[in-house]
């Protein structure tokens, strides 16, 4: 049981001032919230907060943990977050999940995605629509670092947004630009006073994974040449997602110039060709995204440009059919669209 003063006077005050103006920054205050709780120090530290704010504003808390099974001690892992939540008071669920590493992206793409397939799971089962994550100015540093090396554009440099949208959740990020030094020393005054201590994924340091290589190999060397290089890149994502916005701004324009269909299925050839190169491959992938495609890489989505500029006219001449990921682009009659027939 934590005592009467833990909730009065504990907390760092970078650490409560940033929770507060993520909340405050959302247009409407949600009555009941999710935090992502893995057991280490970050989420446990997430949901420190969340219930010290929850507790001031009379909001309600729930803990989501997500069990993997990819790590031998998984199952104490799951205890020791319910463990935390009962501390709290606040009720814990756990979703179990099977990895599948099939699909050809890896581990830790494949990782991320069930987390969040069950973070919306737990989501839709509580009827909350609102989830937080425990993300940092160094997790946002290496991701920006991690994108720059794969050749992302402004969009993927943007990296991980503070409040981001998605399958009708909103997950909400308070400490991107907060240290991990604060959050590891709220961790040890929190070890302090209760005995509780976080745990530690082995996973985070296993160099056989591209963002633990990362953050074993790289970091230490530019925490020793460039110091403050994470608070630089941080700044960096901030400004590429201004950019992105107003390229998103510039597509959306675009598109709605290309006479499409009602459903966004389609849109005209002659329109798209009336556009400069840039602006051409800036709609494409706009037009993709939004019907929840694959980003095609950059030497396949200029293939597709220049068959889509060879076809003569309105495209009368000659079909075109164009395999992406699952689907076809295709275009007839002079209207470029999606077939998803094999």
């Amino acid at each position: 049981m934590l005592p009467q003063t833990f909730w009065q006077d504990f907390g760092l005050a970078p650490l409560r001032k940033a929770f507060a103006a993520a909340m405050a920054a959302l247009p409407q205050p949600p009555r009941r919230i999710a935090v992502a709780l893995s057991g280490g120090a970050d989420s446990a530290m997430l949901a420190v907060h969340a219930a010290l704010y929850a507790r001031r504003k009379g909001m309600e808390i729930h803990c989501f943990h997500v069990h993997h099974g990819l790590q031998a001690p998984a199952d104490g892992w799951q205890m020791h977050a319910h463990d935390m939540a009962q501390m709290l008071q606040v009720p814990c669920h756990t979703r179990y999940v099977q990895v599948d590493v099939t699909g050809g992206d890896g581990m830790e793409s494949a990782a991320r995605d069930m987390r969040y397939a069950a973070l919306r799971e737990l989501a839709q089962t509580m009827k909350l629509h609102h989830i937080l994550l425990a993300h940092h100015r160094n997790d946002q540093a290496e991701t920006v670092m991690l994108r720059l090396l794969r050749g992302a554009g402004p969009t993927g440099l943007a990296a991980m947004a503070p409040v981001r949208q998605h399958q009708e959740l909103t997950y909400i990020r308070p400490w991107l630009d907060i240290d991990r030094a604060v959050i590891l020393q709220q961790a040890e005054d929190f070890a302090d006073l209760t005995g509780w201590v976080p745990v530690k994924d082995p996973s985070n340091i296993d160099d056989q994974y591209t963002r633990a290589a990362l953050r074993v190999r790289l970091v230490p060397a530019l925490n020793e040449r460039w110091p403050g290089w994470q608070g630089i890149l941080a700044r960096h994502a901030r400004q590429s997602a201004q950019a992105a916005d107003v390229l998103q701004e510039v597509a959306e324009q675009d598109f709605a110039g290309l006479e499409p269909s009602e459903d966004k299925q389609s849109f005209s050839l002659a329109a798209w060709r009336g556009l400069s190169h840039a602006r051409q491959a800036l709609v494409l992938r706009y037009w993709l995204a939004h019907l929840g495609l694959r980003m095609p890489t950059e030497a396949r989505l200029h293939d597709i440009m220049r068959q889509m500029r060879e076809l003569h006219a309105l495209g009368h001449d000659r079909h075109m059919r164009v395999k992406h990921g699952q689907v076809w682009i295709r275009c007839v009659r002079g209207r470029v669209f999606i077939d998803t027939s094999n």
